[in-house]
């Protein structure tokens, strides 16, 4: 019996040959980009690269798939072994910086693009890099108690005034719904070519999908 047999009966065999084949880079292995490719492995996606510098920290592990053991170690890395370890997926770690002078080299070869970065230099790289070449970008982000999952045509770089700070609040429950959505839209457009934007806020518990 398959790994993704459940999944297989819900997306079907056409489906499922699509997500296997597609070549996705997610930026950012945090709290959204790593919930967001271990979700895509499960789901049956076969070729996957992550970018993402930074080392995995304590105050991380309430709302990312580390462990304490963890702590130290590259997210990439660490979330590519994992993740070949569970499923037998191999997804290829990038530990670089993403900037706008290297987007070429690590973007090279990617069939769609996830932007997940926690802050707006990079994002803009990311934006940018699409904007040239034509490959689908889907950007996630998330503030407080709201989030979006945005397409690249009509995504716009958030301000860079809160940027790397690490004080902020973040709810499991806001990551793992934008984790779901994010998700659902980047199969949705590998099974049929649409791009649905949406938008999420906690405390209602709702998602809206938006017609731009």
């Amino acid at each position: 019996m398959s790994i993704f047999f459940h999944e297989q009966l819900y997306r079907t065999d056409t489906v499922m040959a699509k997500l296997k084949e597609v070549p996705v880079t997610i930026c950012g292995a945090g709290a959204l980009g790593a919930n967001l490719t271990e979700n895509l492995v499960r789901a049956g996606f076969g070729k996957l690269k992550v970018i993402d510098r930074d080392r995995i920290e304590e105050r991380n592990l309430s709302t990312q798939p580390y462990y304490r053991s963890d702590v130290g170690a590259f997210k990439a890395k660490i979330l590519a072994n994992n993740l070949y370890r569970a499923i037998g997926t191999k997804v290829e770690a990038e530990t670089k910086e993403l900037t706008a002078t290297n987007t070429a080299q690590l973007l090279k070869g990617s069939g769609l693009i996830v932007d997940v970065f926690d802050n707006s230099t990079s994002r803009q790289a990311v934006k940018d890099y699409a904007d040239q070449t034509g490959i689908s970008c889907l950007h996630a982000g998330l503030s407080t108690d709201y989030a979006e999952v945005i397409w690249n045509e009509v995504y716009r770089v958030p301000s860079d005034v809160n940027d790397d700070v690490c004080d902020y609040p973040l709810a499991r429950n806001l990551v793992m719904l934008t984790v779901a959505v994010a998700c659902e839209a980047i199969v949705s457009f590998v099974a049929t070519g649409e791009q649905r934007h949406f938008t999420i806020t906690l405390k209602d518990l709702s998602v809206q999908s938006l017609k731009l």
